[in-house]
């Protein structure tokens, strides 16, 4: 991937610069920071510095300014010693529950049209979400190109909210001790700040993410027999009320390709549509728990059988295992910049997730202009402001903007 040229990366330092030096009051330092390990990665050297400990805002601010980072990171655990250069010496304490919900790894109809990667071993090249492995030569590096739009964001909201639903729900989490972010690109964080689970080991928390995921559910074991339904009820709890409210969602607003989403093949597909559309009102009193269930001719025990699993993967989070499990993990502090947007990170309360706009909460350059040149860029939209599609192209533009696309690797300061 081509490097930025001098003058382009010289308005990203001096714009990171000024942003830490009049902007700092963004930055909401962690609880407990003085026992955290702080990070960055600095922006021209391109090199990780880590094993930090601060003791006062200050000597943050002062670290920010002299070194100007395009990322800045905090561990999500605490210690004895934060800043011991070996973690064996650092006495781990315990850590917060940390979740990543990244569009990396929630397929999305847009990924195939904006998203592109290249394998750095043989330059072979596609689209969507990057490979484990190259399908050409199985190289597992590669340079990849994304870009961030609403139908992106709105399904990384789609699985937080889920995930929100399940740490009240199903946890018991109370909503104190729920903290919820926007990470400044692709995504949201949780984190969950809570003496149940500061101490519990990477294996445990796997268990938690397997419960998210939905990993190795088996429906039987909930008593969920495709033969007998008539107990099962939205008003449930655990994965019970899940693949109910699941069934619910998808007898309310099954159509045509839904039934084959489920693997009913055509003539299957339209019987079964006949049935629920018949059957709809009798289907979703008996999911609401006001009215019992009773069998639906047309929908066999196997049909069943499908809808139950089906509902039940619509019902989990998608969440970045790897975060969850790391009792080390260093995550991005909050108010900093994102060095591929430009973006800052922010939090937000669970209760105005619905409401909540990243494209317009995030900004943190306000004011100014910047002439670019443009590479290449899809339609965007900055607070109130849409931008694009750019192709090839010198244009003024709103400085976050400007920014946003050179972070992005799509434009350059116009020489």
């Amino acid at each position: 991937m081509r490097e930025m040229s001098n003058s382009t990366l010289d308005l990203i330092q001096k714009m990171f610069h000024k942003y830490y030096t009049e902007c700092f009051h963004e930055i909401c330092l962690p609880n407990l920071f003085e026992k955290r390990e702080f990070g960055a990665l600095l922006l021209k050297e391109k090199i990780m510095v880590r094993h930090k400990k601060f003791n006062t805002s200050s000597e943050l601010q002062s670290f920010l300014c002299s070194l100007i980072p395009s990322d800045v990171y905090y561990s999500s655990a605490y210690y004895e010693q934060p800043d011991a250069p070996e973690m064996g010496e650092k006495n781990w304490i315990g850590a917060d529950l940390i979740f990543d919900i990244d569009v990396d790894h929630i397929p999305t109809p847009c990924n195939k049209i904006h998203d592109e990667w290249t394998c750095n071993k043989c330059g072979f090249f596609g689209k969507g979400i990057v490979p484990e492995k190259c399908p050409a030569c199985g190289g597992e590096k590669f340079d990849d190109r994304t870009w961030i739009c609403e139908v992106c964001l709105a399904s990384a909201k789609s699985e937080t909210i889920k995930l929100l639903d399940m740490l009240t729900r199903d946890f018991g989490f109370h909503e104190k001790e729920i903290r919820v972010f926007f990470s400044g690109h692709r995504g949201y964080h949780i984190n969950v700040e809570s003496e149940t689970v500061k101490t519990l080991d990477s294996v445990a928390r796997k268990e938690i993410v397997d419960y998210v995921s939905g990993l190795g559910l088996e429906t039987a074991l909930h008593g969920l027999d495709e033969k007998d339904l008539k107990n099962l009820s939205v008003n449930d709890s655990g994965w019970r009320r899940r693949i109910a409210k699941g069934m619910h969602n998808f007898i309310l607003n099954a159509g045509p390709d839904d039934c084959k989403d489920i693997g009913l093949e055509t003539h299957f597909a339209t019987s079964m549509m006949k049935a629920i559309t018949s059957n709809k009102d009798a289907i979703l009193k008996g999911l609401s728990g006001s009215q019992n269930w009773r069998t639906i001719k047309g929908i066999g025990p196997e049909t069943w059988k499908r809808i139950i699993k089906h509902s039940a993967r619509q019902q989990t989070a998608t969440v970045d295992t790897v975060v969850t499990t790391d009792i080390h993990r260093l995550i991005r502090l909050t108010g900093a910049l994102h060095g591929k947007t430009g973006l800052k990170k922010v939090e937000f309360s669970a209760a105005a997730i619905d409401s909540f706009d990243p494209f317009r909460s995030s900004i943190a350059f306000k004011g100014g202009t910047t002439t670019v040149f443009v590479s290449n860029a899809p339609e965007f939209r900055l607070g109130d402001e849409t931008f694009g599609p750019y192709q090839n192209q010198k244009v003024d533009l709103p400085t976050a903007a400007a920014v946003l696309l050179i972070c992005k690797k799509r434009a350059e300061v116009a020489e």
